[in-house]
């Protein structure tokens, strides 16, 4: 996405969202836990929900991380759907470490 692509999304939908996609396991929607990938189904419904509003999205690479394969199956899906269905949307992939209390504690074990 060029500047002046992310910049005709802000103008169109007057808006400076950025949605983070930092999808802890532990906080997902009961009704959710059932399906294939509880993950990819609970971003592809925060996607929808926000996508009329949203100029981009942000995946914590440590909440997929976390998971293994599993949890980078999940984030490949997630960034799929929405390259499929809003093409038009930026994805900026959150790579820090350590940065806020989640992702602190994730690596405190490790």
């Amino acid at each position: 996405m060029t500047s002046e692509q992310l910049f005709s999304q802000i103008r169109s939908k007057r808006s400076f969202l950025c949605v983070g996609l930092d999808t802890d396991v532990n906080k997902i929607p009961r009704h959710l836990l059932s399906q294939d990938d509880p993950v990819f189904a609970f971003n592809r419904a925060i996607v929808d929900a926000t996508a009329p509003y949203a100029v981009c999205y942000k995946p914590n690479m440590a909440f997929y991380e976390e998971s293994g394969a599993k949890g980078w199956e999940s984030f490949r899906r997630t960034v799929g759907y929405i390259r499929e269905r809003y093409p038009d949307m930026l994805i900026i992939a959150d790579a820090k470490r350590g940065d806020i209390g989640n992702t602190s504690k994730m690596y405190a074990r490790a």
